[in-house]
Order: C-alpha cells, then structure tokens, then sequence
C-alpha cells in the first residue's frame, strides 16, 4: 500500500467516521454548549476528532503490515503515547478534567518518545548552520511537544481553522518525507492530512461538528513528534516542522505573552487569541480560516525551500513569518478600531494595541 492509497483509505474512513460519530454525540448529548467565551451560537456535536485518531492509527498499522518501510519500534512508540494523549483528551471531552491531568499525560507522551532515543541531538538554524545540543536537546524537544500539543488545543476555537491547518501540514509532511526519503514523516503526513480532510468536510464553516480535544491534542503531538523524529537525520527538519505550523505558535505565543504581561491568569479561558479578536471584531469563521490557511500555506512553502537549501532561504524563513506576523497582527489592531457593519461601537481596546 502507497502513502496516496493509505491516505485515500484514511480520508473515506474519516469522512464515514465523523458521520457515525455525529449522531451518537446528538444521541448522547455531547454538544458544545455556547457560553459568554464561545465562538459559535448553536449547541454542536463535539468528539469529531476521534475518527481522525482512530483513522491515521488504524491506516499507518495497515500500511506497516503491508509495506514493513518504518521501523517498528518507532511505530510503536509513536503509537501509544498518541493513544495515550487521545484517550484521555476523549476523557476530556466526555466530562471535563484538570490541567494537572491533561499536562502529565502530555507529558509522559513526549518522554515516551525521547525514552525511545528521539530528541533533538542537533538542530540546522538560518545562518548559524548544524547546532549539536547533545543530551541538552531533551529539554526543547520536550517543551516543543508538550507545547504544541496544547497550542493546538488553543487554536481550535472557530470552523474549520484546526482542521484546515492539519491538512496543510501533513502534505507539507508528506512532501518532505516523500523528496527525503524518509516514510514515516511521509506516510503519517498523508495520514495525517488525508484524516483531517474528511474531518473537516464536516467542520467547515458553518460546522455540523467540533473536533475536541480528542482531535486538536492528537494532531498537535503528531505534528511535534514529525519535527523532533524526522531531525535524527536529518537536522533542517526540526526547523520545518516550526514552519509547517507556525500561524499557530505564532498566535499562541503572542497571546500568551500578551496576558502575562498584563497581569492575567494565563491558565485561565479567555477569547483573545488574535483568531478570536477577528471573529469578535466581525469577521467570519470562513474569512478567518481562509486567511490562516494562506499564512499555513505560506509555512509549506517556507518549509519545502529550507529543507532543499535554496540559496537565500536563510533569510525568507525569518523575515516572511516575521512580516507576516507583524501584519496579522496590525490587521487584528485596525479590525478592533472600526465600527461593527451596523455602525455600533465594538469594546474598547487596550491604549497600547491603539498605538497610542
């Protein structure tokens, strides 16, 4: 079985999936409830994500089983600290359970993979070149999946925005792998965009179906295990795996310092993500997704450039994410500024994002 007809099966298994699962959420009651900090109007089915779980586990061990091109410990591992995160993410989503839960799981999930000898030994950066950390590569490598587990969490507030960013990357994924050689980060990159399609075929604004955390946890360790796996040998790669996700980090990462410097809880549920001020500040699901999906487009690009070595990339990878950055940003800031369409005045805005 090839990566395409692996990921042709995952994305018909999905699709099929996120259908049975809508209507045992609707039977069971498993709706999202709008709240004063939701970003949708109607009680909505939520759990989608599970079929995008059990879709790219199931289809990457049918794969192994019949082409035998990744290793099986690495299989192996990778496999049970996702289920792992899933199951109890789906826990989550089912009745709700403390940070201290969710961060050990996420936890153990990531030492699982650096346990099995997967951290970033060295890591290749614009302009300073191949950069050995040695044993000191642990830590970043377990602040990254950690992080992006739950930065993927974060980002997953409005239609289609989590899933469109999924199926982004994981061709971005399957690209890389693909032009390296490398099977796992290819084969898991198809899986991972071609489970997310199927998904968002449902989720796309206005959604039918939320992902949960079920989904947003697996997706964001996934993507953080591809950048700490694929840089064993090859060290570009732990670069392009920031990349082929950085709209989200950037976000998370801006927000959070943010909070912090005024003063907030940053543990705390809030709406101020730069994604959520635009819906707040009138724009829609779809406009907000779409323009995400551009700047994600954008990290592939990047991506693919850096690890060929293009002459001047060095350059591009950090100059376009700084511009880009710079101008979601001011573009949040204008947004806020102006009247909603009907002419009534939106909330005041913090003195220091007015420039003033």
């Amino acid at each position: 079985m090839t990566e395409f007809l692996a990921a042709a099966l995952s994305l018909l298994v999905s699709f099929v999936g996120v259908v049975g699962i809508r209507q045992w959420a609707e039977r069971n009651r498993l709706l999202d409830i709008p709240n004063q900090r939701s970003s949708h109007t109607h009680p909505t089915p939520r759990g989608g994500g599970l079929a995008i779980v059990v879709t790219v586990l199931l289809c990457l061990f049918v794969y192994q089983a019949t082409e035998s091109h990744i290793s099986w410990s690495l299989l192996v591992v990778y496999s049970l600290a996702a289920a792992m995160i899933a199951a109890v993410s789906w826990l989550d989503d089912l009745r709700s359970l403390s940070n201290r839960v969710r961060f050990t799981t996420h936890s153990v999930a990531a030492l699982l993979l650096i346990g099995a000898g997967f951290f970033w030994f060295a890591v290749e950066v614009p302009f300073l070149g191949v950069v050995s950390l040695g044993w000191l590569g642990v830590l970043p490598a377990f602040v990254w999946m950690v992080g992006l587990t739950n930065v993927y969490n974060f980002m997953d507030g409005i239609d289609g925005i989590a899933g469109s960013q999924a199926v982004l990357a994981g061709v971005g994924w399957l690209l890389l792998g693909w032009f390296s050689g490398d099977p796992f980060s290819g084969v898991l990159g198809a899986l991972l965009a071609a489970s997310s399609l199927g998904f968002l075929l449902h989720n796309w604004p206005p959604a039918r179906i939320f992902m949960g955390d079920v989904g947003s946890a697996f997706l964001g360790y996934s993507f953080a295990a591809l950048a700490v796996v694929a840089a064993q040998t090859a060290p570009r790669m732990a670069v392009a795996g920031i990349l082929l996700v950085w709209p989200f980090v950037f976000d998370s990462a801006f927000t959070l310092l943010r909070r912090w410097r005024k003063g907030e809880n940053i543990f705390a549920a809030h709406r101020s993500h730069l994604y959520q001020r635009l819906v707040i500040a009138g724009y829609s699901h779809r406009f907000v997704t779409l323009l995400y999906s551009f700047l994600a487009l954008v990290g592939v690009l990047l991506a693919l450039l850096w690890v060929w070595a293009v002459p001047g990339t060095d350059w591009l990878v950090l100059v376009v994410p700084a511009l880009l950055s710079l101008g979601l940003w001011r573009f949040v800031v204008r947004a806020e500024a102006r009247p909603y369409p009907d002419g009534s005045i939106k909330p005041p805005m913090d003195t220091d994002e007015r420039g003033q």
